[in-house]
């Protein structure tokens, strides 16, 4: 397990529709443990999520069934505006990004 931080380190422009073309607020990441692929279906879940749902808790929950489904429990999700967090995760199972004005915090423990 591993000990992470919100903190800085490289940032990225990945567009949260990489597949689907369409324009919208790209993906910014903060942080993150994690491969390139999960990486790129972090920001799709997410991206979905945020099209789906206007409740912060209900895009949350939305994006850990999705982890849960697709890599098995136990993900933790937050999603907010405003909140500070330091967590303990499985190493290759962390990331930390932004979708416009939201931050998703998202790792396995």
């Amino acid at each position: 397990m591993t000990d992470a931080a919100p903190a800085t380190t490289t940032e990225t422009g990945a567009s949260p529709r990489e597949n689907g073309g369409a324009s919208g607020p790209k993906a910014t990441i903060k942080n993150v443990d994690m491969d390139e692929k999960m990486q790129r279906e972090s920001v799709e879940i997410a991206t979905a999520a945020l099209d789906k749902y206007n409740v912060e808790k209900d895009i949350a929950a939305q994006i850990k069934k999705e982890f849960d489904s697709k890599y098995g429990p136990t993900w933790h999700v937050v999603v907010g505006k405003n909140f500070g967090s330091y967590v303990t995760h499985e190493t290759k199972h962390f990331i930390y990004f932004y979708i416009g004005p939201l931050a998703i915090l998202i790792w396995k423990s």
